[in-house]
């Protein structure tokens, strides 16, 4: 590639990352947003796509709208003077505040939100990137005062996270009431059971989480952090990709009511972690000076739409690493701090070379750079909210990389002449620099006055001096130089006292790169060499007077300072003024400089500025101080510092010396001796009668002195005290909050002589009844007119007691018992015998006891005031809408009925009776209680009258046959009550029962066992066609139907409450079930029969079915053939000879008509046919001798059952038919003669047994002919039947088909 190319290519490069350069985003807190008066506010404020350090600075501001164009500043993050002064306050006092929740996302806070707080905000960003670019603040709205409701607000989804990292998510609630500390709940539902909740971790309840959670959070492998009372965030540590799910943050209710949402959700989405950080790890030995290249391969399979950053980095040994080099997730190329330098010079480069490889470019290595180089790779998804995330940080394999320096070391020497020196004389400091080859290398000097710069030196030997040193080498006071490649000079011609001092200077090797510039290398500088500077010498005397040595805080100090002699009419003097307090520590009031210019301590500037300290000069050398308004830190050693300063030759002063003298001053405090005492003459008082208080204030303070008295009252009963009413410092009264009740009858009148304070209170009540208090205040007035409260005395305690009348209340204490059934009302009274007094009103509290509680439960109390209010227990067990309270006109009696009784509300029922009375303050006051005797409640459920029919049956029937089986309830509790009826058998053979169906209770039909049941289920039915009646139907029932059937009853009853409970249970008698197989009536033909056929002819065999057991049955036919062979003996001369039969099956078709192979001298000599229902023949073709013998047919009988199961029901075999087989030599006289059976057959047998015959022949002919045409195929031939019988047969058809065999068709 030629130069033009690279240019070209470089080019292009650094235009695509200026033009993908990260974009500056500053996202608020979506608003508008509406927040009660009073409540605590938090918004947040984010940015993202900055260059600069992380942690960015935050700056917020508010358009009120009463000026939507005046920004009003608020608080900032980094300029403590940023807030306007409407704001200062709130923000010292932490009303207003910022916290920093990372480096780029903050929340303000407003603890107490105001209504002037309302309007439209504005968060602000202040720049740190190379260039503007992007937005730097973000506005949203505070729409002020409305109805708080409630929010909850959960991190955005969908979030996209690999499997194995740590994961948090933040959720937090606005809005709410109760307290600052809010509980959070967390669950998820799963994919698998989107509508089931899965617990997962509570703040408050350890037993939250579902088992499959629970071994994580214990240990802390999932757990809640809490940023705040209202905001937590979720950490699971390492996630699953079980994890998956829809997420939903919940907080328990603490407002009043029900308003706003209390739960939120997000989905959270599990990938795999794909990301690859690979490289080759090696080590690699360098000189100084050679290049490095390293490569690192990444690579990443994630579906989802995701970036990729990638760093390089430097570590060695246990020091941290070191970022050489990386790019950002937005493509933005950024080098470490320790890099920079050389990555602007080209040195350091990171180039792509390929579609998953980088490529990292070390120019002209330094021994720095030494150590084992990583690459880090991150993989970054975006998420909802816009902001980036990191799923997954992984890090190659290091590789060692060794540099080998080059000789190129040098030592530094700092020299001067002497150490001490007075004022004016000159001093010279020589830097000595010792290396090989100088004056090839580039070096820079720099000189330091106690470690501040004075000058600085470059490779080019121009002096660059700081302002203070740059003047005086101007003036030609000090001069910096190179004296030669080896020794460069700092000379000072005239030295002051300031330049006393530690001198040294630095010596820099710096480096010339191909671009022109320097880049620094090695630094050395020696050891510091410390010059004094001698003062010229004063002989001025000092004298000091004060005022008073002793002081009450509060009064004014005033000193004077005078020089005596010693000074000239040249020369000038400069006045300090200093305190030494009594641990000996020296702080500067004031000083007077020179040219008379007064310039206040750091720790008085203030007090200076209201004007609370003075200086002035009487005349030449008369100096004096005056404090006003002096405080007891004021106390201690006041000294006069006077120095005195002549004109130099070059114009300049000099200071010639100092004298100091002091003189000590003591301050009382004004809370020294302060004390107050409360007296009172009347502790006891009874209604309507007057007590005085008095409060007595120790020691007697000037008028200038404020002092502000209180009186505080404790009720009888209470722990709290609060202000009646307080003299205040400047002479006013003021009455407390709480004090309304006081003010008409309360006097209150101070001394004029004193500070003692009395207090009168007129027609005494409860309400004055108590503990009483003054305390007294010790003001003072400080400088800026702003008042310090010195201390503060509290009094002794007055109690007052206020006594009430005897009481004579008296309840009736009878007991008595009531049983009744549930449903009924429970009548309960409660009697008052005597009252103390016609005007008393009566609070009743009613109380029902249970046997396994401890106390009596509230149920109901009406106030004095007839106002009703629901115990707890009637809100737990839903008695409110059972409850009648009244009362009789007399006022003694009082009655309470519970409706609809329930078995629960059993107990023991008493009333409690309070006596009220009213105050003379108009208050009504409990003075008396009683209890009532007990009345024993007893409730009960109705008697359970349930019978089921116990009858025994046996019922017997056929296989197919339908049979119903009866449950009958004869009786029952009650005609609205429900039943569940449940149908179960004992099989033959089984111990245990099993659940047939069930009815329920809402007349539902249900099944047992599917796994049980098996098919039976299909053939189920149950109704009930009469109340009480219940029928179970089996349909085509089956001999595995068999068993003891029964059905079991539950009754269940509707309670007061509306709610269903099984009252009773019976069993019906059982029904023995017995399904029968159906008896078997096969009949074959067993006649026997003689058949005579000339070779190479055909001869029928007949078999005949006379009966079958059902019309549904199929067949199964098998022939036989039976052949005759000689024994292997013979009997003697005369005797017959023995013979064996030989049993051979010819053919055999089965039930499905499937047919048997066939022997191999019958293959091909075979023809079946089915001429009915029950007649079926095989026809023998091509006879031969061989064939000869006695042949039979064995029948099989099968049916189907009600699953569609083929059995076996019976079997029968026909007669014998004897064939004889001639040859074709062979006459018919031959064949009858060798036969004596058929010789007698033919020739003794009477004509008409003939005849017969023949008729008999003709009329099965007959029908064998009428059943051939209905087997007939096209043009007459008949239906072949092949090996493939399901094409032209099927076992469920009802007719079955005419078969025949024809040669050549069986294989």
């Amino acid at each position: 590639m030629g130069l033009a190319q690279c240019l070209a290519a470089a080019f292009l490069f650094l235009l695509l990352l200026g033009l993908t350069a990260a974009q500056r985003v500053v996202t608020v807190q979506e608003g508008p947003l509406y927040r009660t008066e009073g409540s605590h506010v938090t918004l947040w404020c984010k940015v993202s796509g900055y260059q600069g350090p992380a942690e960015q600075n935050f700056q917020w501001s508010i358009y009120l709208p009463s000026a939507p164009e005046r920004e009003v500043q608020i608080v900032s993050t980094v300029d403590p003077s940023f807030p306007y002064a409407v704001y200062t306050q709130r923000v010292r006092g932490r009303g207003i505040f910022v916290e920093r929740l990372q480096g780029d996302a903050v929340l303000l806070h407003i603890t107490e939100l105001q209504e002037r707080d309302a309007g439209q905000y504005e968060c602000h960003t202040p720049n740190t990137d190379e260039r503007y670019f992007g937005s730097y603040s973000a506005k949203m709205n505070l729409s002020g005062v409305a109805l708080a409701q409630r929010q909850v607000t959960v991190q955005e989804g969908p979030l996209y996270r690999t499997e194995g990292s740590h994961i948090t998510l933040w959720c937090k609630v606005s809005g709410y009431q109760g307290p600052a500390e809010q509980n959070f709940q967390w669950s998820i539902y799963l994919p698998s059971a989107p509508e089931r909740e899965v617990q997962i971790v509570s703040t408050v309840d350890p037993s939250f989480p579902y088992a499959i959670y629970t071994q994580r959070v214990r240990g802390r492998g999932i757990f809640v952090e809490r940023l705040q009372g209202d905001a937590v965030l979720l950490h699971i540590t390492e996630l699953q990709e079980r994890d998956a799910g829809q997420y939903e943050c919940h907080t328990p209710n603490t407002d009043e009511r029900y308003f706003g949402s209390y739960s939120a959700k997000m989905n959270l989405v599990v990938i795999p972690d794909s990301l690859r950080v690979t490289a080759i790890p090696q080590t690699l030995n360098k000189v100084e000076h050679d290049s490095l290249e390293l490569k690192c391969e990444v690579s990443k399979s994630t579906v989802q739409h995701s970036h990729v950053s990638i760093a390089w980095f430097r570590q060695r040994g246990g020091e941290a690493p070191v970022e050489i080099i990386s790019l950002s997730r937005d493509f933005v190329l950024r080098a470490g701090s320790a890099y920079a330098q050389r990555q602007a010079t080209g040195d350091v480069r990171l180039d792509k070379v390929g579609e998953t490889t980088s490529k990292l470019t070390i120019y002209n290595l330094h021994p720095s750079d030494q150590g084992e180089f990583y690459c880090e790779a991150a993989e970054w998804i975006q998420d909802p909210d816009d902001s980036w995330y990191a799923m997954t940080r992984k890090r190659s394999q290091g590789t060692i990389v060794n540099v080998q320096a080059t000789d190129k070391e040098f030592s530094v020497r700092l020299e001067t002449e002497k150490r001490m020196y007075i004022v004016g004389e000159p001093v010279e400091f020589r830097c000595i620099l010792e290396a090989q080859n100088v004056p090839d290398r580039y070096f820079s000097i720099s000189w330091a006055f106690n470690s501040s710069l004075i000058a600085s030196l470059g490779p080019n030997a121009v002096p660059v001096l700081n302002n203070e040193f740059a003047q005086r080498e101007a003036l030609g006071q000090l001069k910096v130089a190179k004296e030669s490649d080896n020794v460069f000079v700092l000379k000072i011609y005239r030295l002051r006292l300031e330049d006393s001092g530690k001198y040294n200077c630095r010596v820099t090797e710096r480096e010339k790169t191909v671009t022109g510039d320097f880049i620094d290398k090695e630094s050395k500088r020696p050891k510091n060499i410390p010059i004094t500077v001698m003062p010229l010498k004063t002989s001025i005397s000092l004298e000091i007077i004060n005022n008073a040595s002793v002081v009450l805080e509060g009064e004014s100090l005033r000193f004077g300072c005078n020089v005596r002699s010693g000074f000239g009419p040249q020369s000038r003097l400069s006045v300090t003024w200093q305190l030494v307090d009594k641990l000996n520590r020296r702080s500067e009031i004031v000083r007077l400089d020179r040219e008379g210019t007064l310039h206040p301590g750091p720790a008085y500037a203030e007090r200076s500025s209201y004007g609370g300290i003075q200086v002035e000069q009487v005349r030449p050398g008369s100096f004096t101080l005056e404090i006003f308004n002096s405080v007891k830190a004021d106390e201690g050693h006041y000294e006069c510092r006077v120095a005195e300063w002549t004109r130099t030759l070059d114009g300049e002063w000099q200071m010639v010396g100092e004298r100091h003298m002091s003189t000590p001053v003591s301050i009382t405090a004004l809370e020294a001796g302060f004390a107050v005492t409360a007296i009172s003459r009347t502790p006891g008082v009874t209604y309507n009668e007057s007590f005085d208080l008095q409060c007595i204030i120790k020691p007697h303070y000037p008028s200038w002195v404020p002092v502000s008295v209180t009186w505080r009252f404790q009720p009888a009963g209470s722990t709290e005290f609060h202000d009646l009413v307080t003299f205040t410092r400047d002479g006013g009264v003021q009455w407390g909050d709480r004090a309304a009740a006081f003010r008409t009858r309360t006097a209150i009148e101070k001394a004029e002589s004193s500070n003692n304070v009395r207090l009168s209170i007129s027609r005494a009540s409860d309400t004055e009844a108590g503990k009483y208090q003054c305390v007294a205040e010790l003001w003072r007035k400080n400088y800026n007119s702003s008042w310090t409260r010195l201390a503060d005395r509290t009094s002794n305690l007055l109690e007052i007691r206020v006594l009430r009348p005897v009481t004579k209340l008296q309840v009736s204490k009878s007991k008595r018992s009531i049983t009744l059934v549930e449903n009924r009302p429970i009548p309960l009274n409660c009697s008052v015998k005597s009252q103390t007094s016609p005007d008393s009103h009566f609070a009743v509290l009613w109380y029902v006891h249970k046997p396994s509680d401890a106390d009596g439960k509230l149920i109901l109390k009406t106030t004095h005031s007839s106002a009703f209010e629901y115990g707890t227990y009637a809100e737990e067990e839903g008695l409110r809408g059972r409850l009648q309270f009244e009362r009789s006109a007399s006022g003694g009696l009082f009655s309470l009925t519970v409706q609809r009784a329930e078995v629960r509300d059993s107990g023991s029922y008493y009333c409690h009776v309070e006596e009220w009375l009213l105050s003379p303050n108009h208050a009504w006051y409990k003075l008396a209680e009683e209890v009532s005797g007990r009345t024993e409640v007893t409730v009960k459920q109705p008697d359970n009258r349930l019978q089921v029919s116990q009858t025994h049956k046996n019922i017997s029937v056929l296989e197919n046959e339908w049979v119903t089986l009866e449950c009958l309830v004869s009786n029952r509790t009650s005609p609205s009550s429900q039943l569940l009826v449940e149908w179960s058998v004992w099989r033959p053979g089984r111990s245990e029962k099993e659940v047939v169906a069930w009815l329920s209770r809402q007349s539902t039909l249900h099944y047992g066992d599917p796994a049980a049941l098996g098919e039976l289920r299909s053939r189920l039915h149950l109704e009930s066609p009469a109340p009480g009646l219940f029928l179970l139907s089996i349909q085509n029932s089956t001999v595995r139907d068999s068993g003891a059937y029964g059905c079991r009853v539950e009754e269940w009853l509707l309670d007061p409450a509306d709610r269903w409970y099984k009252r009773a249970e019976d069993v019906s008698g059982l029904i023995t079930l017995t399904v029968k197989q159906p008896d078997p009536t096969l009949q074959v033909d067993t006649a026997t029969a003689n058949l005579t056929v000339q070779e190479k002819e055909s001869f029928p065999l007949d078999c005949s079915i006379l009966s079958r057991s059902s019309p549904e049955s199929h067949f199964a036919v098998t022939w036989y053939n039976l052949r005759a062979k000689e024994a292997a003996s013979h009997a003697e001369e005369g005797e017959e000879e023995e013979e064996e039969e030989e049993r051979e099956v010819v053919l055999s078709v089965g039930p499905d008509a499937i047919f048997s192979p066939e022997a191999g001298r019958w293959e091909g000599r075979l023809r079946f046919q089915r001429l009915s229902a029950v007649l079926f023949r095989l026809t023998v073709l091509q006879a031969g001798g061989a064939d000869t013998g006695n042949y039979s047919c064995r029948v099989e009988e099968w049916l189907v059952d009600p699953n569609g199961i083929w059995y076996r029901l019976a079997e029968e075999e026909s007669g014998m038919v004897a064939v004889h087989v001639q040859d074709a030599g062979s006459t018919l006289q031959s064949v009858i003669c060798s036969n004596d059976a058929l010789f007698y057959f033919v020739f003794f047998y009477p004509f008409p047994i003939f005849g017969i015959l023949i008729i008999t022949i003709l009329l099965v002919r007959f029908k064998s002919r009428n059943s051939s045409k209905n087997s007939e195929g096209k043009n007459g031939v008949p239906l072949l039947w092949i090996k493939e019988p399901h094409l032209n047969y099927s076992p469920t058809c009802l007719e079955p088909p005419v078969l025949s065999i024809h040669p050549g068709t069986i294989d």
